[in-house]
Order: C-alpha cells, then sequence, then structure tokens
C-alpha cells in the first residue's frame, strides 16, 4: 500500500511554519532573518525560503537594515506588508459599519450609515450592508489593498460556522443565513464571511487591541438599544454549549414594569438600554429621542445637558448608572474579572455613570476591593464590533497564511484569537 500522508504531513508543516513566521513579525516587529531563525528554532535556509514565499503571497516586505544588537553584517529586516486587509461590518438598531484593517493593525477606512434597521427588515438592510462591504472593497483596492476575509457582527444570537443567526429581538430578525445572503448579495467566490454576535466581537477588540489589551480576564459590556456582554477568561471568549453565552441583557434584575426588545418584562436591558437613558432624560418629543438623529449627536446633547447640571440628565444618568451597577456586581462576583470594559453608550457617557455605578459595585461584591476588578471605558467607542470583525479575519490569515493565496492543500483549522474558539 503507498503512503499518501507523507506529502500531506510536509504541506501541514509547511504552512505551520509560515503562520510561525508571519506571527513572530507581528508579536516582535521587523527583524532580519537571521533573528527570525533564533525566535523560532527554525535554520536559517528555512526562514530564509519562507519569507520568500510569504513574499510572494504579500504578506512580507522587506524593511531597513537592522541596525545594533548583533555580530558581524547587519542584515536586511522583513517587516509585514499591509496589503493583505481584513473587514469587519456591524448591523445594529440605527446603523450599519463597516471598517477595513490592514495586516499591521492600522485602519484603512470606516464607514457607519444611519439606517431604521427594524423598519427597512432583512432583505432590504442585508442590500444595503453588502453594498457598504462592497464599497469598502473596492476602496481598498484602489488604495492597493486586499480584502481577504470578512467578519459580520449582529446584536443577537448566532451560530457562528454556518454563520446563522438565530434570533436579534431588538431588530426583529429571526432565522436569517447572514453569511449566504451576503454571499450572494457579493456576487460569488471571494473573501471569507464569518458571522458573530456583536459583543463577542467586541470583547475580542478590546483584548487584542483595546486599552486593557492582553488581560486575560476581561468582561466587555455594551450598551445601544440592546445591553450585550462578551466575557473573556484566562484569554479565551466563553460561549457556551451552543455558543449563546453572553446574553447578560436578559438577566431579570430589571424594573418589571418595563418590557425587553425580547418580550419580557423585568430584564436588564431594559433597566439600563438606550431606551431606559432616553425613557429618564428626555420626553417623546425631545430631538435626543429621534432614532434619525446619529446616535453620537444625540449623546453629545445629553453629555452637554449633564455638564450644565441639568436636574432631570443627572436624575436618570444616577438612576442607570445605579443599576447598570447592580449588573456589573453579579458579573464580578460570577467571573471575578480583572476589568470591566463599558462601551457603546455607556462609555461615551461613563463620567456620569461611574460615581452611582461604583458605589454600587463598593456595596454588592463580595470579595475584598471588588476582587481586583477595576472599570474602564472603552477606547474604541462605536467601532468596537467592527474591529473586533476585521481582527477575525486577520487572525485567520495569521493562524493559516496559505489561505490567502487559496491554495490546495490540507486545510488548518482556523481558532479565534488567543486559542478562542
Amino acid at each position: 500500500m503507498t503512503d499518501t500522508s507523507a506529502p500531506a504531513d510536509q504541506v501541514f508543516l509547511r504552512r505551520h511554519n509560515l503562520a510561525m513566521v508571519l506571527r513572530d513579525l507581528r508579536d516582535h516587529g521587523p527583524r532580519s532573518r537571521a533573528r527570525i531563525a533564533a525566535d523560532t528554532g527554525l535554520n536559517k535556509a528555512t526562514v530564509s525560503s519562507l519569507v520568500a514565499e510569504l513574499a510572494e503571497l504579500g504578506l512580507v516586505r522587506d524593511g531597513d537594515v537592522e541596525r545594533g544588537g548583533g555580530v558581524g553584517r547587519p542584515g536586511q529586516t522583513v517587516e509585514i506588508d499591509g496589503r493583505i486587509c481584513g473587514l469587519g461590518a456591524e448591523v445594529n438598531v440605527d446603523y450599519v459599519a463597516v471598517l477595513v484593517l490592514d495586516l499591521r493593525g492600522e485602519q484603512v477606512s470606516y464607514v457607519r450609515t444611519p439606517l431604521d434597521v427594524p423598519r427597512l427588515g432583512v432583505e432590504k438592510t442585508l442590500d444595503e450592508l453588502a453594498a457598504a462591504i462592497a464599497a469598502a472593497v473596492d476602496d481598498s483596492a484602489a488604495k492597493g489593498h486586499d480584502v481577504a476575509g470578512i467578519t459580520v457582527g449582529i446584536p443577537g444570537m448566532v451560530e457562528t460556522a454556518p454563520g446563522v443567526l438565530r434570533h436579534a429581538p431588538n431588530i426583529g430578525w429571526r432565522e436569517v443565513r447572514i453569511a449566504d445572503e451576503l454571499a450572494a448579495r457579493l456576487a460569488g467566490p471571494g473573501a471569507t464571511i464569518r458571522v458573530d454576535n456583536d459583543a463577542n466581537l467586541s470583547a475580542l477588540a478590546e483584548y487584542a487591541m483595546g486599552s486593557s489589551a492582553g488581560t486575560g480576564d476581561l468582561v466587555y459590556v455594551t450598551g445601544e438599544t440592546g445591553v450585550g456582554g462578551g466575557v473573556i477568561s484566562d484569554g479565551v471568549l466563553l460561549r457556551g454549549t451552543e455558543g449563546y453565552g453572553g446574553e447578560i441583557g436578559h438577566m431579570p434584575i430589571g424594573d418589571p414594569a418595563h418590557r425587553c426588545g425580547c418580550g419580557k418584562l423585568g430584564c436588564w436591558e431594559a433597566s439600563v438600554g438606550l431606551a431606559a437613558l432616553l425613557r429618564e432624560v428626555a420626553d417623546k418629543d425631545d430631538p435626543v429621542t429621534d432614532p434619525s438623529v446619529d446616535l453620537e449627536v444625540r449623546l453629545a446633547e445629553i453629555r452637554r445637558r449633564a455638564s450644565l447640571g441639568d436636574g432631570r440628565t443627572l436624575r436618570g444618568i444616577e438612576a442607570v448608572g445605579t443599576a447598570l451597577g447592580l449588573g456589573a456586581a453579579i458579573l464580578v462576583n460570577l467571573f471575578n474579572p480583572r476589568v470591566i470594559v463599558l462601551g457603546g453608550y455607556f462609555a461615551a457617557l461613563g463620567e456620569f455613570f461611574l460615581p452611582a455605578m461604583e458605589t454600587e459595585l463598593d456595596e454588592r461584591v463580595v470579595a475584598p476591593a471588588r476582587g481586583g476588578c477595576r472599570i474602564e471605558l472603552s477606547a474604541l467607542g462605536f467601532t468596537a464590533a467592527c474591529r473586533g470583525g476585521a481582527h477575525v479575519a486577520l487572525e485567520a490569515v495569521f493562524t493559516d497564511p496559505a489561505t490567502v493565496g487559496a491554495a490546495a492543500a490540507p486545510s488548518i483549522p482556523t481558532p479565534l484569537p488567543g486559542g478562542m474558539a
């Protein structure tokens, strides 16, 4: 019998080594081939061959001459080429957004389009999203970039492997094959399309590039129309048995007089979501309640009123901040994170929420000094989910660089960053 496993094993090993070299450049910056060999334990001839292949794929290029720290003649460095990009997209209640990052983590473009998603419905919203993605791909190409992967964030329960949204109550969608629908609209084979929960992607963005990047125990809490969360424990994103973990907005600790977007009474989201804030600080005919006005503009007006000492605004923010602290205390008691990162509108108004929130945390967290947990405001703003999506798309390239060339060879499983699954 002929043994056919050896060639496949060699291809797999080659692709593994390509990934190791590319990740070394990502983690440590430009290096000479000799230093890459020292970092990875590969011999210099193998490194030179791998670098040549990565250069053919458009993933690396020659840099400057290495200065200092070496013995003998300085070597030319190799650096990551920014031509290959990842695209992150987001659908939310009142907008769709698209962001492109290159392989070096630099932003190529970002566009957010105000949109009444519940009113438009699935088909028209996906038409708009596909058009925005196509425009971003074209814009990237015009700037000399190629998009290698697309990840879409949705505010609901997502099965990631087939790219299917099971239920998104705040936008009124059920059983939508997001990946297939977008692939059909984007006309044929191209970049791989992935789909995930928007809060999960935001948590990944915070872990990878936020102010608390690299913190292994992190809880991300985002507030928009809905309230979502992403939990990273020991560097791993917690998804749960069917991948539906993180639906913290539906903890039954909210005001039982108010109905949540999911249809139930008393969800946490009903007390701390954007609708709860607007209900507390403004009348229905107030411009800050108008969904056709960009959310950041409305939040800026609420900030202005709070800064001027408007009584209703401050009382409303304090009520939401207290309710926010109650839910956050439960999360701290459950997960003992090093940091809770507030995103979305929680970050935009964070300085006003924090006093009431921290008072509640101090009273309700069982562990001394909150178990070592601190509260931080996200610096990624409303781009977090898109950034996380672009990062996931790029992580697939770092895991298996050969996918960029669409080589016909045994595939390497593509985990999420840091072993996240």
